[in-house]
């Protein structure tokens, strides 16, 4: 049965022993589960969503410097949504209440960036979480409804955890070829070879990250998977699909009733992408951008 909470209708969904829970707001992963194990970290339902967990991002993720950029010649300039930085932070729709359409393993939720204060532009966004046996498959679209090409780029800010095993103990491995180099706001500066200790393995516990990554490997399948792996081999996946050429992990002691929580962020651009280009996409009149990405337990 679903609830109403700070974030909305909460969604609930449920297939074989694998269920979960959407938030109406952000359309967000609010829960994962298995088997009674939780893979995404739970909250308290009378608690705004912490740390941006699960929340889509669109039509930009991460920051944009100052909240300024060059949209072709003409300078726009956003809203200031994080203050402490001075930066336009993680897209339009963090705070937007999804329309929903649900059946009982999948759900879909729609919503509008509407043109507005530095972003004068129209898109139909979508979001759809479909349960298996192993996990979750999540599909968004972004359709242009403007007169004129809109840039665009999304992200999503997935928590994940084995919830019986410490997650400082949880081996991380990152398939990342380049991370980028940031300044005190959190921005880029450039850029340089990964860690190799993340290409390997590294335990979380060793490591505080708040790093963005390019240059990842791919699968024959065309997917990347990032990998969370306990003590005993269970091995939790996030993978993200084509289009999805970057990645941002993020670890916290502040997220509620955890000692260490870590976001696995598939995203389409880097940080201040509307400034530097790197991987904005210009949608045309119409045109439909779908992208995939998923988590799976194993």
């Amino acid at each position: 049965m679903n609830t109403v909470s700070p974030t909305g209708t909460q969604i609930h969904l449920q297939r074989g022993d694998v269920t979960a829970q959407i938030a109406q707001v952000g359309g967000s992963l609010r829960s994962l589960r298995i088997g009674g194990v939780d893979l995404v970290p739970p909250y308290p339902e009378d608690q705004p969503t912490p740390s941006c967990s699960g929340v889509v991002l669109v039509p930009w993720p991460n920051r944009v410097r100052d909240g300024r950029w060059d949209d072709e010649g003409t300078i726009r300039q956003l809203s200031i949504s994080e203050p402490k930085y001075g930066n336009a932070s993680h897209g339009l729709l963090r705070f937007t209440a999804y329309e929903v359409q649900q059946t009982d393993d999948a759900v879909i939720l729609r919503a509008a960036v509407v043109p507005q204060t530095g972003y004068p532009y129209l898109l139909d966004t979508s979001v759809s979480y479909d349960l298996d046996e192993h996990g979750v498959e999540v599909t968004h679209t972004i359709t242009n409804r403007s007169a004129t090409p809109a840039p665009v780029a999304l992200g999503t800010h997935p928590f994940v955890m084995i919830g019986d095993v410490d997650t400082h103990d949880l081996v991380l491995r990152v398939p990342a070829r380049t991370q980028f180099d940031t300044d005190e706001r959190m921005l880029p500066t450039g850029s340089r070879p990964a860690d190799a200790a993340l290409r390997d393995g590294i335990r979380l516990g060793d490591v505080t990250l708040d790093t963005g990554f390019t240059d990842l490997d791919r699968d024959a399948d065309g997917r990347v998977r990032h990998t969370l792996t306990a003590p005993d081999g269970r091995t939790l996946t996030l993978w993200q699909g084509e289009g999805f050429d970057y990645a941002q992990v993020f670890t916290t002691t502040n997220y509620p009733d955890q000692a260490l929580a870590v976001a696995i962020e598939p995203m389409t651009a880097p940080a201040d992408a509307l400034n530097s280009g790197l991987g904005i996409r210009r949608l045309a009149p119409g045109e439909t951008w779908t992208l995939h990405w998923g988590i799976q337990l194993g």
